[in-house]
């Protein structure tokens, strides 16, 4: 099992807009340049950290198994209560799934695994934290039974 942290802000992977260029139909991110800009500084970190995990190994291959908890930011609009206990589950955007795909096509881009294909389970979650903010990511492979393997 590979784990390491990412830290930053968490930003989806989300749809594209049709549009018309130069009298074709075309897809651009949907967003603002902000969004955009966001979103590329995340998939950066990511595939950074994921760069230095592997560690000038070959990508992972096979059945996969990932474990993630994206970490973003409380609201200030939390009751002291939530604010105090400094973790609770996130159930505002971004679209969990929206997460998974920019993290997915981050590691892939790093060299940690050789295709996001080859995740068989995904354990993710997202949480509003006080304190810093990215992702836990957790990689491993899988036996033929869709078991997590234990490596010595």
């Amino acid at each position: 099992m590979i784990g390491f942290l990412v830290q930053g802000t968490p930003s989806p992977q989300g749809s594209h807009t049709a549009v018309m260029l130069g009298g074709r139909a075309g897809l651009i991110p949907a967003g603002n340049a902000n969004s955009r800009r966001r979103h590329k500084d995340w998939r950066a970190a990511v595939a950074d950290a994921a760069h230095e995990a592997i560690g000038g190994n070959p990508p992972l291959d096979g059945a996969l198994i990932l474990k993630v908890v994206f970490r973003c930011a409380m609201p200030a609009s939390r009751s002291k209560f939530l604010q105090h206990l400094g973790c609770t589950p996130k159930s505002t955007a971004p679209d969990l799934d929206k997460l998974l795909r920019a993290l997915g096509d981050s590691l892939t881009e790093g060299g940690l695994v050789r295709d996001d294909a080859r995740f068989a389970t995904i354990h993710a979650s997202k949480v509003e934290v006080v304190g810093w903010t990215g992702a836990e990511v957790r990689i491993g492979h899988l036996d033929h039974y869709g078991d997590e393997r234990v490596l010595a």
